[in-house]
């Protein structure tokens, strides 16, 4: 599979596909136009370890909505990311099997060895 998940809106997630020579051999899937499926975020998981690496602390609801007062568990987790896109950690890129989440740059560099 040869897919990433991203905010067409987000200039980070621009400049990621732009340095990783634009990505037109993926499926781009806008995360705000169709949120991740069920399916498609339970594959993630297993290719990441946890939900956990998949959830973004850095969305603005993160803080509005308490949740960095709470403990929370790989359900709630998912059960965030499903209902809101901005839980998603982002971009989330897979490439053959292997999967690279957020923007942090040794991400980035790791999806850019990967894909030659």
């Amino acid at each position: 599979m040869r897919k990433i998940w991203h905010l067409s809106s987000c200039s980070t997630c621009q400049r990621i596909i732009r340095e990783l020579g634009g990505l037109q051999d993926f499926e781009q899937q806008d995360i705000k136009e169709q949120n991740i499926s069920p399916e498609e975020l339970d594959w993630l998981r297993t290719k990441t370890g946890s939900y956990e690496a998949l959830f973004s602390r850095r969305a603005l609801k993160f803080r509005e909505w308490g949740l960095h007062e709470q403990t929370l568990t790989e359900k709630d987790y998912r059960d965030l990311i499903l209902k809101e896109y901005t839980f998603l950690k982002r971009p989330v890129i897979a490439v053959d099997g292997e999967v690279f989440a957020g923007n942090a740059k040794p991400v980035v560099e790791a999806a850019k060895s990967k894909l030659g």
